[in-house]
């Protein structure tokens, strides 16, 4: 597990400091705002979707390195990808941050969200880690706001 440990360090601080997609889709369709009121993460979520695709994502926001490298994976991730896929993405990541899941390191589609997995020993990370999802998950529910209190 130090391997992936390693792994998650590495891409956090990577993504913390220069996230992806951390723009707003011209063609937004749906959007909602986040917020963590244990840390103060805030997030908004812009999505562009057309018909059950996923055509564009970003964010934009301030939060810990966790919460915005999350953000920043999750746009990768589910750019491209059906609302029930995403959906899917949503399910595993949050089993796999909560330690209910072991992270399946062969999948190539869920590899990068396996980093993540190691955010279970520190449970108080767990709502900077799923913040930028249950947003997501939010504006895709027609939801203006979420919070993860």
């Amino acid at each position: 597990m130090s391997e992936l440990r390693e792994l998650y360090q590495e891409y956090v601080l990577d993504h913390g400091k220069n996230p992806r997609n951390f723009r707003f889709p011209d063609g937004a369709t749906h959007e909602a705002d986040g917020y963590n009121p244990l840390c103060g993460d805030k997030i908004t979520v812009k999505i562009e979707v057309e018909g059950d695709v996923i055509r564009d994502v970003g964010f934009q926001g301030q939060g810990c390195a966790i919460s915005t490298a999350s953000a920043s994976t999750m746009t990768e991730a589910v750019k491209g990808k059906t609302l029930a896929e995403a959906k899917q993405y949503f399910d595993t990541f949050l089993a796999m941050v909560k330690g209910e899941a072991e992270p399946d390191l062969l999948d190539e589609e869920l590899e990068t969200l396996s980093v993540f997995a190691g955010v279970a020993e520190f449970p108080m990370r767990v709502k900077c880690a799923t913040l930028a999802w249950h947003t997501l998950t939010a504006a895709l529910e027609g939801q203006d706001e979420v919070s993860t209190e």
